[in-house]
This record gives C-alpha cells, sequence and structure tokens, in this order.
C-alpha cells in the first residue's frame, strides 16, 4: 500500500517547495548581464555617444521597432555600463509614458543631477539650473515612448541648450518622426536604429536564458517550452513569452506538480487569448465614438475625419482627436499611413483594422 501511495504523491510539491529560482528574472525589465542577439544595435548606439568621450558633441538617435523586441532592455543596458565606465558623463533614463510633461521630464533630470530645492521653482527655472549642470559635463538622455509625451518643447530645450550630449528617442513607431516640426527635426539628425523582430531562434534562445535564471533546473518539459517558444514566435513579442514562462510556472505550482506541462501551458496561453478580448471592450466611450467613424469612413484623411467628429457631435478640439488616433493606432485598431506633398500638402490616412490578433496587445 505504501509504495501506491509513493507513486501517486511522488510528482507532487510540498507545502514549502517552489518551482521558482528567481521570479524577478521573468519582469521585462530584468537586466540580464548580457542583452543577447542585439549587440549591432548596441554597438550604433555607443558609436553615437562615443565623441562625448574625446570632449566633442555626441549624435543623436532615433531607435524604433515593434513592442518586445529589446529596445528599451538593450538601451538601459547601455546606460548601466556608461554609469560604470565615467562619472563625465550624465545618463538619464526616462519613460514618458510616465512622464509625460515638460515639467515632470525636468523633475527627473533634477534628479539625475542631485539636484533637491525644486520647491516653488517652475519649469523654466529648473532647466536653467539642469543646463547649467548639464553644461559643465555631458549627458546622455534617453526618452523612452516618446511619442506619449504630451509636449515637445522640452525635446527642443535639450537639443538647443545642451552642448554635449546624445538624446536617444525610442518609439514603436517610425513615422512618428516625418511629424516633427522643422526646428526639432534640423537639431535632432538622428542616426534611425531599427530593432527588428526576433526570429523564431533568437526567441527560443531568450526565453531559454530566462528559464535558466528564474525556475529550479529541469522543471520544463521539452514540449512545454516548445509551445511557449512557437506562441512567443508567432506574437512576436517577448514579453507575452515571459508572462507565460510565468503564467505556467505559476499554474503548475498551483496544482502541485514538479513538471510545468504542456497542459499548463495551455491554460497560459488561454487567459492571455481572453484578455485580448477584454482589451477591446475597456475603451472609453468617447475612443469608441472616434472608432466608429474612422470605421465608416476608412482610408480618409485625418482632417477629413475630424470634420466629421465634430458634425456628429464630438467636443474635443483637434489636437486631442489626434492624440486619441495616436492611441488608437497603438493599440492596432487603425493604421496609420503618411503621405507626403500633393495638392494638400502633408497629410496622414486612416484606416480601419479589421484583422487584429493577440500580437496586437
Amino acid at each position: 500500500m505504501g509504495a501506491i501511495k509513493l507513486s501517486l504523491f511522488k510528482d507532487m510539491l510540498g507545502a514549502d517547495e517552489t518551482l521558482f529560482k528567481n521570479p524577478i528574472a521573468l519582469d521585462y525589465d530584468y537586466q540580464p548581464k548580457l542583452v543577447p542577439y542585439r549587440v549591432l544595435e548596441q554597438r550604433t548606439i555607443v558609436n553615437c555617444i562615443k565623441p562625448l568621450f574625446q570632449q566633442r558633441n555626441g549624435k543623436n538617435a532615433l531607435v524604433y521597432g515593434a513592442p518586445g523586441v529589446g529596445k528599451t532592455v538593450a538601451t538601459k543596458h547601455i546606460i548601466r555600463e556608461l554609469e560604470e565606465e565615467t562619472d563625465e558623463i550624465i545618463p538619464v533614463y526616462i519613460n514618458c509614458w510616465q512622464k509625460n510633461t515638460s515639467y515632470k521630464i525636468i523633475l527627473e533630470l533634477c534628479e539625475a543631477i542631485g539636484y533637491r530645492f525644486i520647491q516653488n521653482k517652475n519649469t523654466e527655472e529648473l532647466f536653467r539650473i539642469v543646463k547649467n549642470v548639464l553644461n559643465k559635463k555631458a549627458a546622455v538622455i534617453v526618452l523612452d515612448e516618446i511619442d506619449k509625451l504630451d509636449s515637445l518643447d522640452i525635446l527642443y530645450n535639450l537639443l538647443e541648450d545642451l552642448y554635449r550630449k546624445t538624446i536617444v528617442l525610442i518609439t514603436n513607431y517610425k513615422e512618428w518622426a516625418l511629424n516633427l516640426d522643422d526646428r526639432i527635426k534640423s537639431r535632432l539628425t538622428p542616426e534611425m536604429i531599427e530593432f527588428k523582430a526576433y526570429n523564431l531562434f533568437e526567441t527560443r534562445g531568450i526565453l531559454k536564458e530566462r528559464i535558466k535564471f528564474a525556475f529550479i533546473d529541469g522543471v520544463w518539459s521539452d514540449e512545454a517550452f516548445n509551445l511557449v517558444a512557437k506562441k512567443t514566435f508567432e506574437l512576436g513579442d517577448i514579453r507575452i513569452g515571459l508572462h507565460l514562462l510565468r503564467e505556467a510556472g505559476q499554474t503548475a505550482e498551483n496544482a502541485s506538480s514538479r513538471k510545468v506541462g504542456v497542459e499548463h501551458v495551455s491554460i497560459a496561453i488561454k487567459k492571455i487569448d481572453e484578455f485580448s478580448i477584454k482589451k477591446s471592450s475597456e475603451l472609453e466611450d468617447e475612443t469608441k465614438f472616434i472608432l466608429a467613424i474612422v470605421k465608416k469612413n476608412s482610408g480618409e484623411r485625418i482632417g477629413e475625419l475630424f470634420k466629421i467628429y465634430q458634425k456628429e457631435g464630438g467636443k474635443g478640439v483637434y489636437k486631442t482627436f489626434q492624440r486619441k488616433i495616436g492611441k488608437l493606432a497603438e493599440g492596432k485598431f487603425v493604421s496609420l499611413q503618411r503621405i507626403e506633398g500633393g495638392a494638400e500638402g502633408n497629410t496622414t490616412l486612416v484606416k480601419y483594422s479589421s484583422n487584429r490578433s493577440l500580437k496586437d496587445f
């Protein structure tokens, strides 16, 4: 009887046991010692920074590519190495989704230079202080998700008033740069650095490396890992793969299993599919209203869509309308096509996207 019991319970985890060694290694922001498959892109960014070491002005860079292809991780890795290399170059990383105004950007720069006396000072006063400190050295300023910034005035000020700097802008959309006004374009003149989607071999390599750090050795079956790698490659977003690894591991743990199997990965994939369905239903009413207009007038110019929006009762100003169209494009509810020149000058065509998959989230 004892032997039967042993065979029934041998694959069950004890109450104090876990499959995870270091779950933090599954966070997308986790900084591995090496960033695999991005050496060429990192080297290009480093070459933009290199003149700063020679007391010259650096080159600026626009880093672009789809979500989940390593843009942020690779750039943060460079920032970390720069911090260890020299005190003469001040590196600053700012996410513009979280810090989306000029004032918030300035506060981050104040933090970077160690300036604490920010009370009762406006943006202009604080920028003068930041500028004076940074101009005694050199600066590398990374503005991630730059397209989320409410106003580009701070970008103009950084480009115009800092003597020796490299400004690295990160965005999912190469087209974002086309909409910059000439005063910024002429000062930015960036090196364009594309991060392409990982191929299947690279996807497997990245996920394999994270498993090595995150899980106890030997808990993943080959079949389960292959399913995660295949799904991640199909969706083109490493962040989804990391999420699947975590979810499948937790599902296996909740079932007291000593192994992560195909059944646990399948449950994790199903949860993501359910999330993608909810995502489209969670748009705010105003954005749904705009999306309905685009659906009825797919392929129309953005200016014409705004006129239709106003006729149908829309109260927002053009800039707000434009921003909401941008949000819909980020979610792949619509696609944007920039048209330059022609009888009506530069414009953007907005098309309704009827075929949306999980990778679009």
